[in-house]
């Protein structure tokens, strides 16, 4: 049975990705406001000084830069957008900067892309990074490099929401804290009905609670309900629990991590491993299509072989994630022992033949079943 007492539950938190919000920063403003970013510089302090540590992932660049710039886009107009938040990320972190400097902390700022995530060799070194800033005491501020994206931008990570989940299962973080401009989880808008009830604690993420997220309620940031609940299942396969709490509630950091009854908590009660959360959420460069016996074989946790192929979609690499499908729909997600060219020319084949057919085998499964992660 999970437990539900709070301060137990939170008790052995160690390390926390904290997600500010668009709407937090600004406080409802086109700009950032001082105020906010002080608080919550120092309550990281205090977080930090109790031995804890502390990741953020922030918003606010496209809003700021926007207002900046003078200019209301078009929400299909992406180069202005980007545009907008190469000129707002540089004073966001001006602003971060001055507001931890306060409390003798400093800040590193680490700009990320779906395609850097989705790289092995770069989401290892992503680590590393991460961990000598947090070994020397500094403090990784997260967000998406909008600026260089070569998508929408609602097409790469989506959100800070999913951007944070993700970095706190890869940085196997204990807690993921949202800041946002609700108390939490409601059964309805809240800011719609005035009956909604408040959800204080899920301890698993049904089609009920993904039914209760609405719609994103504000103008400016992108996340709604429904990014933050696709965050909480994120979170619930690295086993790290995940706390939606207002903003406006008076050292709201403190409080939910302590354990008082601050925001909705979602609790993890599962873990898989760190590869196979990564091959999960990564970009795919392409489609491996297989019948029904080697779909059978993958379910059962075995390695794809070359006989049971029936197509090849994309161009990609030995190590490049792919996704794996039967009848139309991702079964699976891998990275194979050999690029789109090879596993075309090798496809419907015995293993037994690859040799022939490469001049040369490197393995006689195309997929090993280490190298995937069932959906």
């Amino acid at each position: 049975m999970i437990c539900m007492d709070r301060k137990e539950l939170l008790g052995e938190v160690e390390r926390i990705v904290i997600k500010v919000g668009t709407t937090t920063i600004t406080k409802g403003s086109s700009m950032a406001s001082k105020e906010m970013m002080d608080s919550i510089a120092r309550q990281v302090k205090e977080l930090k000084d109790g031995g804890k540590e502390v990741l953020i992932v922030t918003s606010g660049a496209i809003g700021i830069g926007l207002n900046v710039m003078g200019v209301k886009p078009h929400p299909s107009d992406i180069p202005l957008r980007q545009a907008a938040s190469s000129v707002g990320q540089s004073i966001l972190m001006q602003k971060w900067n001055e507001s931890f400097q306060e409390y003798g902390l400093t800040v590193a700022q680490i700009l990320l892309t779906m395609d850097i995530y989705s790289d092995r060799d770069s989401v290892l070194n992503l680590n590393n990074t991460v961990d000598v800033l947090l070994s020397h005491n500094i403090v990784p501020v997260f967000n998406e490099n909008d600026a260089v994206s070569i998508k929408e931008i609602d097409a790469v990570f989506g959100d800070n929401d999913t951007l944070s989940a993700l970095v706190a299962s890869r940085m196997d973080a204990d807690l993921l804290l949202i800041l946002s401009d609700v108390e939490g989880l409601y059964d309805r808008n809240p800011k719609k009905y005035d009956d909604a009830k408040f959800i204080s604690v899920v301890t698993e993420v049904t089609k009920e609670i993904e039914d209760m997220a609405g719609d994103p309620v504000t103008g400016l940031g992108v996340g709604g309900m429904k990014t933050k609940i696709k965050a909480a299942k994120i979170c619930k396969d690295a086993g790290c629990r995940m706390i939606i709490a207002s903003s406006e509630v008076d050292n709201v950091i403190g409080k939910a991590i302590s354990g008082e009854e601050a925001g909705t908590l979602f609790i993890s009660d599962m873990h898989i491993g760190k590869k196979r959360r990564w091959l999960k959420t990564a970009r795919s460069y392409g489609v491996i299509m297989v019948d029904e016996g080697a779909c059978k074989a993958i379910l059962g946790h075995r390695s794809l072989l070359p006989a049971g192929i029936t197509e090849v979609q994309g161009n990609f690499s030995r190590g490049d994630v792919v996704s794996i499908c039967h009848n139309g729909a991702v079964v699976a997600k891998g990275t194979p022992q050999y690029d789109s060219v090879e596993i075309q020319k090798i496809k419907g084949k015995h293993s037994s033949s690859i040799k022939d057919t490469l001049g040369h085998a490197m393995k006689s499964a195309v997929i090993l079943s280490e190298d995937m992660v069932i959906l």
